[in-house]
C-alpha cells in the first residue's frame, strides 16, 4: 500500500456540551433546536458586561479516572476531555486488550487551557505567597495534558501531539490524526479537543475586546449566527473526542462505521490577530485544499456545518468563502450553525461539530440553526433556520476558524464499502 492510499472511517464519538453530556442527548437537543444557553453560575457576573454562557452541568468528573484522586490534579478542560475520550472508547466498542496500544495515538488539545488554575493559582501567589502554589500548577494548565492524562489512562503508545490553534484546534487535531493515519504512523486515535474558559478572566478578556454577545435579558436568543441583530459570540464549554481508525483495522474487529473522513485542508489568513479577511480567503483556500483530497465536486457537498460565531465580521466572511468556492451550487448546501444552541466551545468546537456531521449523515438530518429571525442582507444562503431539516447527506463540511488567522476544513462522506 502507498504511502496516503489508506481509507481513514470514524468508529467512535464522545461529546460533553451544554447540550447534554453524551452524544444521545446532544443529538436529540440539536435536532430539536434547544439552546444551552443561560446565565452562567460559574461566578458572581457582577460587573461583568457579558453575564451568559453554555456551561456543561451536574457534571461529575471522578466517573471518568481510575483513580479519583486525579481530579484533584486536574483542570476542568481535562476532566472534560477524559470523559469524552471514555464515552468515545466506549462507543466505539474497541477492545484494547486486544489492540497494539503503541499504534494508538492521541491527539486532544485546548485552545487556551487551563485557564482556571492560572487564575487560581495566581491567586495564590498574590495573597498566600509562592509557597502556597499547588506543585501542579504547571501540569494542570498546560494545553497538552489533555492528551497526556489520556493516553496514560489507558496506555496509549502511540503519537501524542498537542495541536494549539485558537478555535481551529480540534478541526486541525482530527485532521492531522487522518494525515497521520494516512501515512502509516499510526492505526486508531482518539483525537478532537476540550475548553473550559468560562473563568472571571476568559468572560472578561473577551468581552473587553467587545467580541461576546451582551443580550444577557435573552440568553437563549443571544447567539444568533447570520442574524442582521447578532451582536457577538457566546461562550460555551465542553469536549469533543473521536475515534479515528484505518480503516482494515476497523473491518477486522467488526466495528460499526459512523462515516469516512476524505478531506483536510489547513490555511493560515495571514492577515490580523483577530479578524479574518474580508473576502474569506483563507477559509476558501481550506475548504478548497480539503475538497481536492477528497476529489469532489461543488455539486456534491450536502451540508456545512459553519463555523459561524454570531460576528459581524465572522459570519459575512464565511459566507462569502463558501460562495467564492462552491460557486452557483452554494444555493444549493445546506448550511447550519449548531453554535447557535451550544455556544461556542473554542478548542473543543470543531470535534462537536464533527460529531453532528457524523450523525447527519447516519440519520439524513440537518440540525438548525435557531435565532436566525432577520437574515443579514450579506448572508443570504440556506442555513435552515430555526427548524431541522430531513436530507440525504452523502458528504459534509465542517469549518473551524481561529484567531491567528487559523482555518481548518475537514469533509467527511458517508461510508460505501
Amino acid at each position: 500500500m502507498n504511502n496516503g492510499d489508506r481509507r481513514v472511517v470514524i468508529t467512535g464519538m464522545g461529546v460533553v456540551t451544554p447540550l447534554g453530556r453524551d452524544l444521545p442527548t446532544f443529538w436529540d437537543n440539536l435536532k430539536n433546536g434547544v439552546s444551552g444557553i443561560s446565565h452562567f453560575q460559574a461566578f458572581d457576573s457582577t460587573g461583568y458586561d457579558c453575564r451568559i454562557a453554555g456551561e456543561v452541568r451536574d457534571f461529575e468528573p471522578k466517573e471518568f479516572f481510575k483513580n479519583p484522586k486525579d481530579v484533584r490534579r486536574t483542570d476542568r478542560f481535562a476532566q472534560l476531555a477524559m470523559a469524552a475520550a471514555k464515552m468515545a472508547l466506549t462507543d466505539s466498542g474497541i477492545d484494547l486488550e486486544k489492540t497494539n496500544r503503541e499504534r494508538f495515538g492521541v491527539i486532544v488539545s485546548s485552545g487556551i487551557g487551563g485557564l482556571k488554575t492560572f487564575e487560581d493559582q495566581h491567586s495564590n501567589l498574590i495573597h498566600k505567597g509562592p509557597t502556597r502554589m499547588s506543585p501542579f500548577t504547571i501540569p494542570m494548565l498546560i494545553s497538552n495534558m489533555g492528551g497526556g492524562l489520556i493516553s496514560m489512562e489507558w496506555g496509549l503508545g502511540g503519537p501524542n501531539i498537542c495541536m494549539v490553534t485558537a478555535c481551529a484546534t480540534s478541526n486541525n487535531s482530527i485532521g492531522e490524526a487522518w494525515r497521520m493515519i494516512k501515512f502509516g504512523d499510526a492505526e486508531v486515535f482518539l483525537a478532537g479537543g476540550a475548553e473550559a474558559a468560562i473563568t472571571p478572566v476568559g468572560i472578561g478578556a473577551f468581552g473587553s475586546m467587545k467580541a461576546l454577545s451582551t443580550r444577557n435579558d435573552e440568553p437563549q436568543r443571544a447567539s444568533r449566527p447570520w442574524d442582521k441583530d447578532r451582536d457577538g459570540f457566546v461562550m460555551g464549554e465542553g469536549a469533543g473526542i473521536i475515534v479515528v481508525e484505518e480503516l482494515a483495522h476497523a473491518r477486522a474487529r467488526g466495528a460499526k462505521i459512523y462515516c469516512e473522513i476524505v478531506g483536510y485542508g489547513s490555511t493560515s489568513d495571514a492577515y490580523h490577530m483577530t479578524a479574518p479577511p474580508p473576502d474569506g480567503n483563507g477559509a476558501a483556500r481550506a475548504m478548497r485544499v480539503a475538497m481536492k483530497h477528497a476529489g469532489l465536486n461543488t455539486s456534491d457537498i450536502d451540508y456545512i456545518n459553519a463555523h459561524a460565531t454570531s460576528t459581524g465580521l465572522g459570519d459575512v466572511a464565511e459566507t462569502r468563502a463558501i460562495k467564492s468556492v462552491l460557486g452557483e451550487d452554494a444555493k444549493k448546501a445546506s448550511i447550519s450553525s449548531t453554535k447557535s444552541m451550544t455556544g461556542h466551545l473554542l478548542g473543543g468546537a470543531g470535534a462537536v461539530e464533527m460529531a453532528a456531521c457524523a450523525l447527519a449523515i447516519r440519520d439524513g438530518v440537518i440540525p438548525p440553526t435557531i435565532n436566525l429571525e432577520t437574515p443579514d442582507e450579506e448572508c443570504d444562503l440556506d442555513y435552515t433556520p430555526k427548524v431541522a431539516k430531513e436530507r440525504k447527506v452523502r458528504v459534509a463540511m465542517n469549518n473551524s476558524f481561529g484567531f491567528g488567522g487559523h482555518n481548518a476544513t475537514l469533509i467527511a462522506r458517508e461510508f460505501v464499502d
